[in-house]
Formats: C-alpha cells, sequence, structure tokens
C-alpha cells in the first residue's frame, strides 16, 4: 500500500509497505528494521516474534523511545512476556500490530512529534 502524507522532510516517514518491504524516503527494506523519526537500523536480527530476544531490545532502548510500534507481520501477534516485561521495566510502551497498522500508526505518531520507533519484522 502506497501512503501519501504533506510532510516534514527533516523526519523518517514510511512511504509504502507490502508484506515483503517497506520503503522510507527512497530506501526499500526488506528484512527486519528498526525505523525512528531520524535514523533506521537495517537488517534488525529477528525475522518473526517467536525469535525476538531481550538483547534485540537494545538497539531500540537506545533510540530512547516513549513507544515502540511492534510490526509483526500480516498477522497481529504479541510479543513474548519476558519481552513485554523488559518494555515495561523501562516505561517505554510497547504496542503489537500488523505490519500495515504499524507503519501507518508510526507515520501519524511522527507527524504529531512523538518520540515512536517502529520495529518491523517481516
Amino acid at each position: 500500500m502506497k501512503l501519501t502524507l504533506d510532510a516534514d522532510t527533516r523526519v523518517n516517514l514510511i512511504r509504502s509497505y507490502s508484506t515483503h518491504e517497506v520503503r522510507v524516503g527512497e530506501q526499500r527494506f526488506q528484512r527486519s528494521c528498526i525505523i525512528a523519526p531520524d535514523s533506521v537500523l537495517a537488517d534488525w536480527r529477528p525475522a518473526n516474534v517467536d525469535e525476538l530476544e531481550e538483547a534485540d531490545l537494545e538497539p531500540l532502548f537506545a533510540l530512547k523511545p516513549d513507544v515502540v510500534l511492534l510490526g509483526t507481520g500480516t498477522h497481529q501477534r504479541f510479543a513474548p512476556a519476558a519481552m513485554r516485561i523488559a518494555f515495561a521495566k523501562r516505561h517505554v510502551a510497547l504496542e503489537a500490530m500488523d505490519l500495515g497498522a504499524a507503519c501507518r500508526t508510526f507515520n501519524i505518531l511522527v507527524q504529531e512529534e512523538r518520540r515512536v520507533c517502529a520495529a518491523l519484522l517481516f
């Protein structure tokens, strides 16, 4: 799905997404990635929710987000309890949703100047 917005060019916005790809600006990502308003971490290790480990969260926490949108592919899947506890301990909100919902929500929150990260799993 292609997304179009009157956008602030100083921040990353997700321009389009499909089940196998996300486009941020002119960059295309076909593997799990972390998107923040001002940076992108390509090739994030976990390929799906079942592979998430606590060490995978460190790049997210280093960005100091208020909220993390976990895009879990074509269907919403919740993160394992240990991951949810790690977020709660750091007072960071975690919202799990399908990939499309995570992309759309990320763009809205970025436009509201919220400190948000999208952790996208394909």
